[in-house]
């Protein structure tokens, strides 16, 4: 291959991870294709390899020089924890090749994160790991599949356990021990999070590559979005598709609001029916418990509200995030008034999340770790798991705190992910309830979903009187 040829196919990469990828919706079975027959949303390493990956007829081909080809695209922000993947595989004979995952992009060398799984069969004789190892953590000595036909290499990660199956065949089932193995040569290596790579061995190897599909087994649900700022539902819908994750839009319902009763939530309700989101009733101060019916309320598809919005012990109409309304004075007093409000709410309000948790106004949110003590974080908590009040990990505040969550962790609590958009350009990437979420070791069962019907909360515990 010509260095103009090279540069070419480079300069064609580039430009094509540049180009908004095709819509990312999961099927039936809740699988997302990264693969769409372009490189959108992959970019390859080291610039002068990268002629060793080109497409044809719908099917990757890694011949040439070194080279990784790194998914790249929006699909749940490139970073993907436990999942299941599946990609179709042939290596022609003499053919070495691999595919990485919870790695990172890099511009050079051999990826330094994540853990390979190998597509080498028995006819390349320079490696004894054959298709399907777990490269230097499992290893497998014999090949399940032959050159030159295609096979699907499915590979599944929960926690700490890696299972690959070669043609539905298991052929590596391995937990990560407490401790690496430092004769492996890879104890620098840990089961983390990350994206993709498709790997070009060497110049004398062709291996194609072909339906690369993701299954996420840790949802992302964004639950806190509004359509603020000139934000549209249509505009919201295509986020979300392109990331393959799921919305939830909400309405700012109270005192204070255009929405201040049933009629005037209707407008809303009709707007959502039959879109692909949640339909959120963001349940602003404490008087929206008067303000709605049971029934219309139940026609959401939750309820959450936050202790930003209440009424202090003498009587003025407090809102957290406005200084102006503010009136701190004593801080201890002001954190028992904080917190025997945050209860009363979690206890006698029937809402599905409890969000912007543990917000305190600008004033003295310097002192949060100061303020918001073990005592005062436990009872939050025990009101939140009490009433079965999933917890938000609020992405824009970046609350609560790291020991908050893991407090609410250990006591059971359930748990959402939120961005709580203040306009049309700033949904995020969800990048705190992400990174929360890792460190907690959270998984699909420790997250929010919402009640159906019959069971939402203001259906069992009906409105205060």
């Amino acid at each position: 291959m010509t260095a103009k040829m090279s540069l070419t196919i480079w300069t064609a990469v580039v430009m094509l991870t540049l180009v908004v990828p095709a819509q990312a919706q999961a099927d039936d079975q809740g699988w997302i294709s990264l693969f769409d027959g372009s490189f959108n949303g992959w970019k390859a390493a080291e610039k002068e390899n990268a002629g060793t990956f080109t497409i044809k007829d719908g099917v990757i081909i890694a011949h040439g020089p070194r080279c990784h080809l790194f998914y790249v695209g929006p699909v749940h922000y490139s970073d993907f924890r436990d999942f299941e993947l599946k990609v179709d595989v042939m290596a022609e004979p003499n053919s070495n090749g691999g595919i990485y995952f919870h790695t990172q992009y890099q511009d050079r060398n051999w990826p330094d994160k994540g853990f390979e799984v190998q597509a080498c069969n028995e006819s390349y004789r320079r490696d004894p790991r054959k298709t399907g190892s777990l490269y230097r953590m499992q290893d497998v000595k014999e090949s399940a599949v032959k050159d030159n036909e295609w096979f699907t290499m499915h590979v599944i990660v929960q926690g700490k356990h890696v299972v690959v199956n070669v043609n539905d065949k298991k052929v590596v089932d391995w937990t990560e021990p407490e401790k690496a193995n430092p004769l492996s040569g890879m104890s620098g290596r840990m089961i983390d999070s990350g994206t993709f790579a498709l790997q070009g061995h060497d110049p004398r190897s062709t291996v194609y590559y072909k339906n690369v599909r993701v299954k996420p087994l840790f949802p992302i649900v964004d639950y806190h979005v509004h359509l603020k700022g000139g934000l549209t539902l249509d505009e919201i819908i295509k986020f979300a598709d392109e990331r393959g994750i799921k919305v939830g839009v909400a309405e700012n319902c109270g005192v204070g609001f255009p929405t201040t009763n049933d009629q005037a939530l209707q407008p809303f309700l009709d707007k959502l029916a039959g879109k692909p989101v949640y339909k959120a009733m963001q349940a602003e101060g404490r008087e929206w418990v008067t303000m709605f019916s049971a029934e219309t309320i139940a026609k959401f598809d939750y309820v959450f509200t936050d202790s930003m919005t209440f009424t202090d012990h003498r009587g003025k109409r407090t809102r957290l995030w406005i200084p102006a309304e503010v009136e701190v004075g004593d801080k201890q007093a002001f954190m028992e008034m904080l917190v025997e409000k945050t209860v009363g709410i979690l206890n006698n309000e029937p809402i599905d999340i409890y969000v912007n948790p543990t917000f305190l106004p600008a004033v003295v949110a310097a002192e949060y770790d100061a303020l918001w003590t073990d005592v005062r974080m436990d009872r939050v908590i025990e009101a939140a798991v009490k009433n079965g009040v999933a917890i938000e990990i609020n992405a824009r505040y970046k609350l609560p705190s790291e020991k908050f969550l893991r407090k609410a962790k250990a006591a059971g609590a359930k748990f959402s992910f939120g961005t709580n958009n203040g306009g049309k350009n700033d949904l995020g990437d969800l990048a705190y309830s992400r990174l929360m979420a890792k460190r907690l070791g959270l998984t699909a069962a420790d997250m929010f979903t919402p009640k159906p019907d019959g069971q939402k909360p203001v259906q069992r515990k009906g409105l205060p009187r």
